[in-house]
């Protein structure tokens, strides 16, 4: 579908740039005011957020250029949008000056962190800025910009897991065997988004901590559209339940992937009828012949209790195809494994990990694939982003700080002022400072402009370097940290108790 620019807001935008006082220059941020609910590591909580996806805002819809059609959609639109389909306010003079003076490109400037930065809560992650006439249409784009939460949600689960998978070979599995753990998390949400727009953009997101997934139009848009070519993703053939019944029994449905794939990794789902069955009755007639050809039989369970489904696949598996114990002393299959996608989360996965390294199996014989848990069961309030309003110029040029203090609700404090975001060259980690305060030679300015009042060249970098940025940072940023500086929060304190008096 196509909806111009100017619709892509909520409808009270569109009045708001009449309610605010005159002035010259306003100034807004995006913020995660709070870390990923439940995530833990070591025992400790986690604080760290991975930010991604603005890319996606601004190639897909800013850089749009507006046009006088927009307009005049606009017009028969908000003739009817107010209340009992009377005329809506909207500003109808700006839109039109700013498609003459700047060739329809939205009039703002937009600074924002890299993709793939690691972050803690109440990091700014773009500071955007209007001036002059267009000061008003400072906040217009937030609604479309606050839509970061999504891909950086699927960013910061999968980078979690990646946690896990990591910890479990650098316990069970001989490093020459490490770079497995890059496909031990399969994306299978492509069917439990609300649209093809979502896959692809949680799908991409995953792809910054894993190169494992089936979910094709993401592994495809990566690969083609954001990082010149070079593939990303990867995935192997595999069975469904729709093929296995369509032949006559498993066996012939077995063998026939077994002619076909088992020159390499193929992956058979082996409870379309009996699960105990296949494994313990089919699955040793398959082995030699998959031991013959060289290639990697995947068992795959579909239904049933997780935990219980991936260790009957193993000890299967241990009885018809070769084991040897690595240089931990965990066992390792040879030509088979198992991958468990049905049910699969966080804590599945933390769970399923400890049963098998429990059971002395190396972390390297189980995969994992990833549905609705991975691109969909996160929201806006699951990090709990937010954009606000922080510093106004009125018309004489005195500039004003603006903080937003719900007595009632404490944490959605806003952070007052115009803000430097700063970044540690020593420590790698990411601050927000007041604009003006003295900060080490360090510090230096951790954001870059993607946006000015229109499309800046080389605003965003190949898709391999983003991911590159998350796995240094995410190694070297602590699990719990401050982002705010000791003067900004003297500042958001001395702004309380004035509110508080007020």
């Amino acid at each position: 579908m196509s909806v111009p620019g100017i619709f892509h807001a909520d409808s009270y935008k569109a009045g708001h740039f009449m309610m605010y006082p005159e002035c010259k220059k306003m100034v807004c941020y995006g913020e995660f005011r709070c870390c990923m609910d439940g995530m833990k590591t070591g025992g400790l909580q986690d604080h760290r957020i991975v930010f991604y996806g603005l890319r996606h805002c601004i190639e897909t819809h800013i850089s749009k250029k507006w046009t006088m059609d927009d307009v005049h959609k606009a017009k028969f639109f908000f003739s009817t949008h107010n209340a009992f389909q009377t005329n809506y306010v909207f500003p109808e003079e700006l839109f039109v000056s700013f498609i003459r003076d700047y060739d329809g490109y939205f009039p703002v400037k937009i600074q924002a962190l890299p993709e793939g930065s690691v972050i803690y809560p109440r990091t700014p992650v773009f500071i955007m800025s209007a001036e002059e006439q267009y000061a008003p249409l400072c906040t217009y784009l937030e609604t479309l910009l606050t839509m970061v939460w999504y891909p950086s949600c699927v960013a910061t689960i999968s980078r979690y897991v990646r946690d896990i998978i990591d910890t479990g070979f650098k316990k069970t599995a001989n490093e020459e065997m490490n770079h497995l753990a890059d496909s031990r998390l399969h994306d299978f949400g492509m069917r439990s988004c609300t649209s093809l727009d979502q896959s692809i953009i949680g799908g991409c997101a995953h792809l910054l901590s894993f190169n494992g997934s089936d979910n094709m139009a993401a592994a495809y848009h990566v690969q083609v559209h954001l990082n010149n070519g070079i593939p990303i993703a990867t995935s192997v053939p595999s069975t469904e339940h729709s093929v296995m019944t369509s032949f006559e029994n498993e066996t012939d449905a077995i063998d026939h992937q077994i002619h076909h794939f088992a020159h390499g990794v193929f992956s058979i789902v082996m409870d379309s009828y009996d699960y105990a069955n296949a494994l313990d009755n089919i699955l040793p007639q398959c082995a030699a012949k998959v031991l013959e050809k060289g290639g990697m039989f995947v068992i795959r369970p579909d239904s049933g209790n997780p935990v219980e489904q991936v260790m009957l696949g193993l000890q299967a598996a241990e009885k018809c195809f070769p084991v040897v114990i690595n240089s931990k002393g965990y066992k390792v299959i040879q030509g088979c494994a198992v991958l468990q996608g049905d049910g699969i989360d966080y804590e599945q996965i933390r769970t399923i990990q400890n049963t098998v390294m429990g059971e002395g199996f190396s972390t390297e014989c189980v995969l994992y694939g990833m549905g609705s848990a991975l691109l969909q069961k996160v929201n806006r309030d699951t990090m709990s982003f937010a954009t606000k309003l922080c510093y106004l110029e009125d018309i004489n040029g005195v500039g004003r700080d603006i903080m937003k203090t719900p007595k009632n609700a404490s944490s959605k404090f806003s952070l007052p002022g115009e803000l430097f975001v700063g970044r540690s060259q020593s420590k790698n980690t990411i601050m927000v400072y007041t604009k003006d305060e003295p900060r080490s030679p360090d510090i230096v300015h951790a954001m870059r402009t993607v946006w000015n009042y229109g499309p800046v060249e080389d605003a965003f970098e190949q898709f391999q370097r983003v991911k590159a940025r998350l796995a240094h940072q995410w190694k070297h940023v602590p699990p719990r940290g401050d982002a705010i500086s000791p003067a900004l929060r003297a500042k958001i304190a001395k702004f309380l108790i004035s509110r508080s008096n007020s």
